[in-house]
């Protein structure tokens, strides 16, 4: 499926919009995120969740008051050139979006978030320099891993896991995004080949956070430079200064993000004198270099600031650029509490005509120890069947002279099993076999990983009018299936069941894309990360769905 196709999209009033009230004017603030994968809306709730960019996706979802959007972009699942590739497509696709809603009254401002693991796994510095070169420039990009829920902490500049340097973790040693250091600086340098020195990263440390108010206003004006030089500076790095941000408290987030709201800048090209998002080169703006990337005014438009405090009436504005984990996206827009429990959440499970409830399937991509750990203990349940998919048969398959008809004929068989667990009234576990096979090289790799995924999102298609929830562990994992298993082009965000663990569905309004497959509207499906939660979580989420006599989740 081609991600950048046009696709339906729920009409204005749709499901897909949402019920919650406007914002009043001026202060309609939207964070748009770009994520790497489906999981980092891990700590909010009531927000679209896009697989596709076509102009009318974005134009329904800049109308849906919550004020995030997450684009899905799953590029960490890519190779660079593809990842680069589709963020293109999608910064081409949201800069007219957004001036359309600007120029329509919908949203006032935005600030552009890109959403990273908190493991420091990913494309860095690919991705920020993809939405810098196209929505740029930018006189700063904060670096903030701190995923709290998960463990995740900056002290010092160093990013650790549950106390550990995070390179000294299995994280460290992925295949794909591994690096050999925790202090973000070195990270920063070692990522990028030596481009970006370590020598120019700035720092924000947890004293700066704690202070918060003024102080880490000023200080992340005197910490962002502004762009200078015109449009060849531009060109060559327009994400900024870098600033690794620590934080190991949600009150420390909180500072920052309120700090980030109020230097906000105006979304407004004739207030900035900066090009309009997709606009770049000597003709953009209204003159020079110094109109094009300069700090804007750090006044809003009738005084008002984004904190929601007085704006200071003079300084600079710099525009900012945020690179992050889930946690801080909660400081940036603060949300009202999740109006859904966790049981009210599983209870969204669908059931058949006669009212009863209908079966759930769980599917395990992740290949991480933890997912291993995680897998093991869901499959101790005896109401559970495993249904293996063998990573090494598959691989040879794929190397083999016939590998799409050899690998339906092996799709069949395994849809054959699923089928006779749910006959059975069992719940069928659809996970890959455990531990790596060797690759010759990273395309290989990838290939591999986007087969496996798309294999077993077809089977989940296959039965989705059969289902009444899916429980999907893993990130690449979760978007093959909601973009190709289940041919959607949006979902909306219903909230955690479990911290970090998000319970998505499209509603019934029109989100299914072309070509979509029957039964998947209205389908709960749960993304969990593949780097998060304890042995148990898994197993967890079983008894929210189905009960154990009383049991509670955890005990």
């Amino acid at each position: 499926m081609d991600p950048v196709s046009p696709s339906p999209i729920a009409p204005a009033g749709s499901a897909l919009e949402g019920s919650r009230p406007p914002e009043p004017p001026g202060d309609r603030l939207k964070v748009i995120v770009f994520d790497d994968d489906p999981t980092g809306s891990q700590t909010l709730h009531g927000c679209p969740l896009l697989l596709r960019w076509d102009g009318d996706t974005l134009a329904a979802a800049l109308r849906h008051p919550s004020p995030f959007l997450f684009l899905l972009a799953n590029s960490r699942a890519l190779a660079p050139a593809a990842a680069r590739e589709r963020l293109g497509a999608i910064v081409a696709a949201l800069g007219p979006a957004l001036e359309e809603a600007r120029s329509a009254g919908m949203i006032d401002r935005w600030l552009l978030v890109s959403r990273g693991d908190s493991t420091l796994r990913g494309h860095f510095p690919l991705e920020i320099e993809a939405i810098a070169e196209a929505l740029g420039p930018f006189d700063a990009t904060l670096l903030v891993p701190a995923f709290l829920e998960g463990g995740r902490t900056t002290v010092e500049g160093v990013h650790r896991l549950q106390g550990t340097p995070v390179h000294e973790t299995p994280f460290g040693r992925d295949r794909l995004f591994g690096y050999g250091t925790s202090y973000l600086p070195d990270w920063v340098e070692q990522k990028s080949g030596g481009r970006l020195p370590a020598a120019g990263v700035a720092r924000l440390s947890l004293d700066d956070l704690e202070r918060g108010g003024d102080h880490l206003r000023r200080r992340l004006v005197a910490l962002a430079v502004p762009q200078v030089g015109g449009a060849a500076a531009a060109a060559a790095w327009s994400a900024g200064r870098l600033v690794a941000v620590d934080a190991c408290s949600h009150r420390q987030l909180a500072h920052l993000g309120e700090a980030v709201r109020a230097l906000a800048a105006v979304s407004d090209p004739a207030a900035t004198g900066a090009a309009p998002p997709g606009r770049t080169g000597p003709d953009a703006g209204d003159g020079g270099a110094a109109d094009h990337h300069g700090p804007v005014p750090l006044g809003l438009p009738g005084g008002a600031c984004s904190s929601g405090g007085p704006a200071p009436s003079a300084g600079p504005r710099p525009r900012l650029l945020v690179h992050c984990a889930a946690s801080l996206l909660n400081a940036l827009a603060p949300l009202p509490p999740q109006p859904r429990s966790a049981a009210e959440l599983a209870a969204l499970r669908r059931r058949g005509t006669g009212g009863a409830p209908l079966p759930g399937l769980v599917l395990v991509g992740s290949h991480v120890p933890l997912a291993d750990r995680q897998l093991a203990r869901l499959l101790a349940e005896p109401s559970c069947g495993a249904v293996d998919v063998p990573v090494e048969k598959v691989q040879r398959v794929l190397e083999g002279p016939l590998p799409d008809r050899l690998l339906a004929s092996l799709e069949a068989a395994w849809l054959e099993r699923l089928e006779g667990l749910l006959v059975a009234g069992r719940i069928p576990v659809l996970h890959t076999s455990r531990g790596e096979v060797p690759c010759r090289h990273d395309r290989e790799r990838r290939h591999l990983g986007l087969s496996l995924a798309g294999a077993m999102a077809r089977l989940v298609g296959r039965l989705a009018p059969r289902l009444g929830y899916v429980i999907s562990k893993g990130g690449t994992t979760s978007q093959t299936l909601l973009a190709e298993g289940l041919g959607l082009a949006a979902v909306e965000l219903q909230g955690q069941l479990l911290p970090g663990v998000s319970l998505v569905l499209a509603p019934g309004g029109g989100t299914q894309a072309a070509g979509g497959v029957a039964g998947a509207l209205d389908l709960p499906v749960v993304t969990v990360p593949g780097n998060l939660g304890g042995e148990a979580t898994l197993a967890e989420l079983l008894v929210l769905f189905e009960g154990d006599g009383g049991r509670e989740p955890g005990v």
